[in-house]
């Protein structure tokens, strides 16, 4: 049956190709949210012909929700024949702008040199495409499988997921009875199980000043300055210590492997408009922190770092005054490789790539974080095609080859759940 399985995946590479491109070209765009509820019925519709039952879940009052781009979710879900575990396959339909530099159009998902171009190709709609047809190959042969599948495309993931996977685990949708195991296709390369991501936490800081006329800077306090005092402050005392620290996780790439923290973006000073600036000295600057931080930190020393420069500025500098907002905060998460999931998808990756998987942490967070604070489940891993480092990226794309094989991963993996793993890799019968 393996051998059955993994040729007619296979057979099936131009569904596959097809369904990865129709995916791409509805541009469900976040911020601010756009084409949620037309993706989700894409997805929605196949499945329930294939058998699910499907629910069209919209997270009323989430952060970006509205009439107009509405927090839409699609979940779909198929009974087997008979009482068993339910393994649930995750991805989020959100893309990030498409951005300037690229070489294609970022909504035709062009075909070219056995690769599929677009927005979202890579992260994630070609892995929501391998886990459709990885469970629809699966079901086509064995149809009388235990337990239960679920299939579900999230919102909101690019922006913290708090309108898709957190607002569906605080519903049960990732908690058990309901849901025994979780993968979620994002991209980090076909040979590596991802069991986890380093902490984030996202903080807005408002330096103030006093307005006067630009001519007279004398007569006014510039925000802006004093947020170039903070910056500075960060330049030479955070920065350097942050580069120090190294985890003992498996992060990857090598860099991600020490803390990190990015300027996300400044606003200072009067609107521009379409011509010039009135000349005012500024009284306010905002800058967004997005701090990434490891398993050997706490989350209160993270925030007391950042604290610790504000007070002392506000002792020293002549005027300094600010206001800190916290925007996000998530712990680290790492599963740990024993539970069945990571064994069963690495021993999946075995199979069909005949080599030995790694066991990765990703850099920045993904939807885990939801299923394992809100939903209680531990028993979650990031597996899916693509490279991880075109995400976001101008002619971002995915590999023909890595959609097939991440959808035999997944197809074995999920069966092997389904049925338990000694019996579904061999050692108890075979496959």
């Amino acid at each position: 049956m393996r051998e059955r399985l993994l040729d007619r995946i296979g057979d099936r590479r131009g569904d596959l190709v097809e369904l990865t491109r129709d995916l791409v070209r509805i541009p469900t765009v976040n911020p601010p949210g756009e084409a949620y509820a037309a993706c989700c019925e894409l997805l929605g519709e196949r499945l329930r012909a294939r058998g699910f039952e499907v629910r069209y879940l919209r997270a009323v009052g989430t952060p970006g929700d509205s009439d107009r781009f509405p927090r839409m979710n699609v979940v779909a879900r198929r009974e087997g024949s008979r009482p068993g575990p339910c393994v649930h396959l995750n991805g989020h339909i959100d893309v990030v702008e498409a951005g300037a530099g690229w070489t294609v159009d970022p909504w035709v998902g062009a075909v070219r040199d056995g690769k599929v171009y677009g927005r979202g190709s890579c992260d994630m709609k070609g892995g929501i495409a391998a886990a459709v047809v990885a469970v629809e190959t699966l079901l086509e042969l064995e149809p009388d499988l235990p337990g239960a599948i679920e299939i579900s495309g999230t919102a909101d993931e690019e922006s913290g997921g708090f309108g898709g996977v957190a607002w569906l685990a605080r519903q049960g949708f990732f908690s058990k009875p309901r849901v025994n195991h979780v993968i979620i296709p994002e991209p980090l390369n076909v040979d590596r199980v991802c069991i986890g991501h380093r902490g984030v936490w996202w903080a807005e800081v408002t330096t103030h000043g006093r307005i006067a006329h630009g001519s007279m800077p004398f007569l006014g306090d510039c925000a802006v300055r004093h947020m170039g005092a903070f910056l500075a402050a960060l330049e030479a005392e955070l920065w350097p210590k942050l580069a120090a620290r190294r985890t003992t996780m498996p992060v990857v790439p090598e860099g991600a492997r020490a803390s990190t923290l990015n300027i996300n973006a400044i606003e200072g000073g009067q609107p521009r408009g379409e011509g010039l600036p009135s000349p005012c000295v500024p009284d306010s600057c905002r800058i967004v922190l997005d701090r990434r931080f490891l398993i050997e930190e706490r989350l209160e020393e993270v925030k007391g770092e950042v604290v610790a420069i504000l007070e002392r500025l506000a002792r020293e500098r002549p005027g300094f005054r600010y206001e800190l907002r916290e925007l996000m905060a998530v712990e680290p998460v790492l599963t740990d490789p024993g539970l069945p999931v990571p064994r069963t998808v690495a021993e999946a990756i075995r199979t069909v790539l005949g080599r030995e998987p790694a066991f990765v942490c990703s850099p920045g967070t993904y939807d885990q974080k939801h299923v394992a604070r809100i939903g209680g489940l531990r028993d979650c891993v990031a597996y899916g095609p693509g490279v991880l480092d075109l995400a976001h990226q101008p002619d971002e794309w995915v590999a023909i080859e890595d959609l097939v094989t991440a959808a035999r991963v997944l197809a074995l993996s999920v069966r092997a759940l389904l049925l338990g793993e000694t019996a579904a890799f061999g050692r108890s019968g075979g496959l």
